[in-house]
């Protein structure tokens, strides 16, 4: 029955992915098939929901956060704030260092945002333009980008997939931020020497001003646009609670929508439920999102994630897979098994937020130290998602950047922190523990 379920479960996914579906559908259908095998185990509708709420509520927090990204990207877009990154960034290119440029560019803002989303849509838009008005490989280039967003989306405070991995693994947020940083500067010095090589070989030759263009004649371009963004940088460095420091930044930015790029009120309201879509068609190109509404994907999976885990949990669905997962730690090492452990969840569930609750389920029992396993999570699946081109973590940002597949070999710094880590894991935990 389990492996009937299960298998089911695959197909619903596989279909989803066929017609071009969300997985909610098919997590939705899974939600109902775990129910029933709960009953048909003997547990009660009480029971069964008992332990769906308790995985689900943890992952509330991460549904506000999403929420609170929604309404920040949505505000930044009125405030002025991401034009300004966009106009005042591509003063920075220059022709032998555009690549190298771009991978900084996204990783900065990225890390700000939190969001690879957020950044995919915005910056990498228009870095995309520049690269195909300027003769650079527009596949290169979106393997660039895509390094570059997932920088902050892995380890920016502002992360819901940070938040979510804290939560699962009963960690504390500004910890793993501060390990993940750390486990991060050997992968992202070797990325960006890299980009700089590439970047010799993929010079641009030109610039299309028509977007920049639209970008300045609608607003006001000026430091103030900036103070959103800042207040988002500088309150978690002080400790500040991250969704205190998300409302500081939407107040902010609000004040400087309204007082500097002549937004009212109720149109603020309108743009942070609905986002910002210009009449424009060039500035809407490159502007248009954000937005509670838009991340309501996000929140449905999230939610349903949460469910059919806790069912799979509660009702012991998953302690053969738990003892084989463990097994293979034991074998091979407790991180190599959380890639392989975190590839097949990626593979199969195509999304970051399964991924991480998957790899804390399997494996969680083999870590007596919760912090370690938060970040092989965080040096595993998190990246491991945006290298599979089905998934969402992947197609959605290449999409967005009107890219395919062929861009995943040049999102370097994907492949190149879990393969950092795996050969340096012991300089941050004893090597005795590896395999235990």
């Amino acid at each position: 029955m389990l492996s009937a379920c299960f298998a089911l479960f695959l197909v619903m996914v596989g279909v989803c992915l066929a017609l071009g579906q969300s997985v909610a559908w098919a997590l939705l259908g899974g939600l109902a098939l775990f129910w029933l095998l709960g009953r048909r185990r003997g547990f009660s509708h009480r029971a069964l929901w008992s332990m769906a709420w308790e995985k689900c509520r943890k992952s509330l927090i991460v549904v506000t956060v999403i929420a609170l990204i929604g309404v920040i990207t949505g505000l930044w877009r009125a405030s002025g704030t991401i034009a300004y990154c966009i106009v005042k960034g591509v003063e920075l290119v220059t022709p032998r260092l555009f690549l190298a440029v771009c991978f900084l560019l996204c990783a900065a803002l990225s890390y700000v945002l939190g969001t690879s989303y957020g950044v995919s849509s915005t910056m990498g838009v228009i870095l995309m333009a520049l690269a195909r008005s300027g003769g650079v490989d527009p596949t290169v280039t979106a393997g660039v980008i895509l390094s570059g967003v997932y920088f902050g989306d892995r380890c920016s405070p502002a992360s819901s997939a940070a938040s979510l991995v804290a939560a699962v693994t009963d960690t504390d947020l500004y910890r793993n931020v501060r390990q993940m940083l750390r486990t991060a500067l050997l992968p992202t010095a070797l990325t960006l020497a890299a980009y700089l090589l590439l970047s010799f070989r993929h010079p641009i030759t030109g610039v299309d001003a028509g977007a920049l263009a639209a970008l300045t004649d609608r607003f006001a371009v000026s430091w103030t646009a900036l103070l959103p963004a800042a207040v988002m940088f500088l309150l978690p460095l002080l400790r500040v609670p991250i969704k205190l420091a998300m409302g500081a930044s939407i107040a902010v930015a609000a004040a400087v929508a309204m007082a500097v790029q002549g937004f009212s009120l109720p149109e603020l309201a309108e743009l942070a439920w609905r986002g910002y879509h210009p009449e424009d068609p060039e500035l809407a190109a490159v502007l248009s999102g954000g937005g509670v509404t838009s991340m309501a994907v996000s929140y449905v999976i999230v939610l349903l994630t949460g469910l059919c885990s806790g069912i799979l949990e509660g009702t012991g669905c998953l302690e053969p897979l738990s003892g084989r997962a463990e097994a293979l730690a034991g074998r091979i090492g407790r991180f190599p098994a959380m890639i392989a452990v975190s590839t097949l969840c990626a593979a199969v569930l195509c999304n970051q937020a399964v991924t991480s609750m998957m790899g804390e389920q399997l494996l969680g029992r083999a870590y007596a130290d919760r912090e370690e396993l938060a970040m092989d999570i965080e040096n595993s699946g998190i990246l491991i998602a945006g290298l599979i081109p089905w998934s969402i973590a992947c197609s959605i940002p290449l999409a967005m950047l009107g890219a395919d597949g062929r861009a995943i070999p040049y999102a370097l710094l994907l492949w190149l922190i879990p393969l950092c880590y795996l050969f340096t894991k012991g300089w941050y935990y004893p090597l005795s523990d590896r395999t235990k």
